[in-house]
């Protein structure tokens, strides 16, 4: 798409409409390379420096909707994540977004100030790290839940973007995407809402999420507390729990790697365990929300991957995560998920 399209001009017009009267230095992809969202790093003519984020993926109304949501978690987060996500710029009181539009491209531009980074979490961290971030993100989780009723109204739910799915199923380029596998997508919707129901998810908690949490997403101090957050992609007002995937797979035995999956494995991982257990210790967890998990790894892989993720990968990504969805992912459920290991561990 930004072959076809000259972003940089899109950026100069976004920052002209938000403040004429300081001109652009210059512009630098800083864009995640297996991500089809843009970041770029933009230098003002007094050599300050601010952070766009153009997209064109979804709706114009949900991209506003989720960065007023992060804008007000930045301000409101109090002591000690004050600072911990970065905050967007705003014209006249409001957040400040930029649409462009023609027969071919709906995009929009973000601006953020830039964020403090301290130190990237190690490729694989020890029994130590791990418990420490464990505890980190309880104490974030319930900083999120304290300012959860001054965030703005959330409109889009999980079921909103599998009712979208189960639509795309029943239109012609959708029978063409999903050939020979629209009887599993509907199974595998069905059992998410039908399991939902069953733990009654409907009454967990609602609180900001960030889902995507691999290791180039935050830093942390040398002692190894939270630092700071960004990369906002796949940011949802949810469950806790919808964070917890990505959590198992920073402290998985393997590792970070370069070449992923999305295998439920990590999940079961003994070092998961010692990140809830110190979670738990901080912030407890029910048992319903334990089984949740499950529902919750189900949602990420329908939507992330299945859905959308063609959006979020290049090509070359996509289409394996894709098929192996259908492959691994989905058999694996019920093979490889263990909710009563998890629950005697933490004592439930």
């Amino acid at each position: 798409m930004q072959k076809l399209f000259d972003f940089t001009t899109i950026i100069r017009e976004a920052w002209h409409e938000y403040d004429p009267s300081q001109c652009i230095k210059s512009i630098t992809d800083i864009s995640a390379k297996v991500s089809t969202n843009y970041v770029y790093r933009v230098k003002l003519e007094d050599d300050s420096l601010v952070v766009a984020k153009l997209s064109y993926f979804g709706r114009y109304q949900h991209f506003v909707e989720d960065h007023t949501i992060i804008n007000a978690l930045a301000n409101n987060l109090p002591d000690p994540f004050e600072n911990f996500v970065a905050k967007s710029l705003t014209k006249h009181g409001e957040l400040f977004t930029y649409r462009y539009q023609n027969s071919l491209l709906d995009a929009w531009v973000v601006f953020y100030n830039p964020i403090k980074i301290d130190r990237k979490p190690p490729k694989r961290l020890n029994e130590t790290q791990i418990g420490i971030l464990g505890e980190e993100l309880a104490k974030f989780h319930k900083a999120c839940k304290k300012v959860r009723n001054t965030l703005p109204r959330n409109f889009k739910q999980a079921k909103d973007d599998l009712d979208q799915l189960v639509e795309i199923l029943d239109t012609a380029p959708g029978r063409f995407e999903y050939r020979g596998h629209r009887d599993t997508i509907l199974q595998q919707c069905e059992l998410l809402y039908e399991n939902s129901d069953k733990l009654k998810a409907q009454n967990f908690d609602t609180i900001p999420v960030f889902i995507d949490w691999n290791i180039g997403n935050f830093s942390v101090t040398k002692d190894f507390k939270f630092y700071s957050r960004w990369d906002y992609d796949w940011f949802r007002m949810s469950s806790r729990v919808m964070d917890f995937y990505f959590f198992s797979r920073v402290t998985s035995d393997i590792g970070d790697r370069t070449i992923f999956s999305y295998l439920i494995d990590p999940l079961m991982e003994d070092r998961f365990l010692i990140f809830l257990k110190a979670y738990h210790a901080v912030y407890p967890l029910t048992k319903d929300e334990v089984l949740f998990m499950k529902e919750a790894y189900r949602f990420f892989i329908l939507n992330y991957v299945v859905k959308d993720g063609r959006y979020f990968f290049h090509e070359l990504y996509s289409s394996r995560l894709r098929q192996e969805a259908f492959e691994i992912y989905f058999p694996s459920l019920d093979k490889t998920f263990d909710s009563d290991k998890i629950c005697r561990a933490l004592n439930l």
